[in-house]
């Protein structure tokens, strides 16, 4: 069972990039989600499951993680930037600009952590890990759901 909740904390490896794993996560779920909806014409309340699950099995899975790498939310441990990207894509229009835009922002709310982002980020175990970038999430989606009510 550790293994499985590695694999899938480490977002089946991707996390164990050399470099930027939790951009390299970011960005392969941008892509997935990007070439996914449009075959997947679900209602929004299965799209919202799908990212509930995430959060959800991440929870434990962030938490092994953080056992096996013996440090708090470590490097490899990315699938918490899948759940948080996921939210920032949620009833986005299908466009190449507004997924390059819910990536960027997510990345930026995700390493900027504004209130409070940050105040997430220490709450203990899996839970916060998890949560504080469903929280950037929430942010990078609100700023473009701005977007698209003023323009």
């Amino acid at each position: 069972m550790k293994r499985i909740l590695l694999f899938f904390a480490t977002f089946f490896n991707i996390g164990r990039l050399p470099i930027a794993p939790g951009t390299w996560a970011s960005l392969v779920t941008t892509v997935l989600v990007y070439f996914i909806k449009p075959y997947w014409q679900a209602p929004i309340y299965l799209q919202i499951a799908a990212i509930v699950f995430v959060f959800l099995f991440g929870i434990p899975a962030a938490s092994a993680a953080e056992k096996h790498f013996n440090k708090k939310d470590p490097r490899p441990c990315v699938i918490d930037e899948v759940a948080g990207q996921m939210v920032s894509l949620l009833l986005v229009p299908h466009t190449i600009s507004f997924y390059i835009a819910g990536f960027l922002l997510f990345r930026l709310f995700d390493i900027l952590k504004p209130f409070p982002v940050r105040n997430a980020e220490k709450i203990p175990g899996g839970f916060g890990i998890m949560l504080d970038d469903i929280v950037a999430g929430i942010y990078a989606l609100g700023v473009l759901h701005l977007y698209l009510y003023l323009f």
